[in-house]
């Protein structure tokens, strides 16, 4: 569990190896202005939980796999560059995504795989009725459902979460098939989604200069 806000990891594996038991966090991240850089997260159902509400989290370059829900929480997370691993059919994120909040999790330039019978995965579910996730220049295989997303059971959320692509690629890519209340966002919408605007600050910058130091 990661509690001290202006936290910074690179080049760790962080698993939990508890197996299929249902609920098996391998990294709670409850704190503000953490950046993950270049690590394997591996576990199970619910891999990694940004549970710091308000929060700003970035994961870059990082391998992170899991079951059910293994994204979870209400943090404003970007993962940039990222390998997003399903294990099992499921779902990859939970999102909790506050009211207020302007972004939920964001992934851009991200790669999704899965074990070969893993073949039907949605890409989200809104734990909260207003859950934010959305996918930007992400690759995606096979193994994703063609409607994309599920409304857990909570058609209320429908009206409120937002689920959104852009300029994917990859079989798993299926816009047309997509669930009518998902959204395909146009290049004009999809410019908003810059690493300042998301997380407040360029936070690549600060993994440049602590490699110069």
């Amino acid at each position: 569990m990661i509690e001290g806000n202006d936290f910074y990891a690179e080049n760790l594996t962080i698993q939990n190896t508890a197996g299929l038991v249902g609920q098996a966090v391998a990294l709670n991240v409850n704190a503000d202005r953490v950046i993950i850089n270049n690590c394997s997260l591996l576990g199970n159902q619910d891999t990694l939980f940004t549970s710091a509400g308000g929060a700003v989290n970035y994961f870059k370059d990082c391998h992170i796999e899991g079951t059910t829900d293994f994204i979870f929480g209400d943090a404003t997370t970007l993962f940039e560059n990222c390998t997003i691993h399903s294990k099992k059919n499921s779902y990859i994120t939970a999102a909790s995504t506050r009211q207020e909040s302007s972004f939920g999790y964001v992934f851009k330039n991200c790669k999704l795989t899965a074990n070969e019978n893993a073949t039907e995965v949605y890409l989200g579910r809104p734990w909260k009725n207003f859950a934010k996730t959305v996918f930007i220049d992400c690759e995606m295989g096979k193994h994703i459902r063609p409607e994309g997303w599920h409304n857990w059971s909570k058609p209320d959320a429908e009206k409120t979460a937002f689920y959104a692509e852009y300029n994917c690629s990859g079989s798993g890519f299926q816009p047309e098939k997509r669930v009518a209340w998902s959204h395909q966002l146009t290049k004009e919408e999809a410019k908003k989604y810059t690493i300042e605007n998301i997380l407040g600050f360029d936070f690549s910058k600060t993994i440049k200069e602590s490699h110069s130091k």
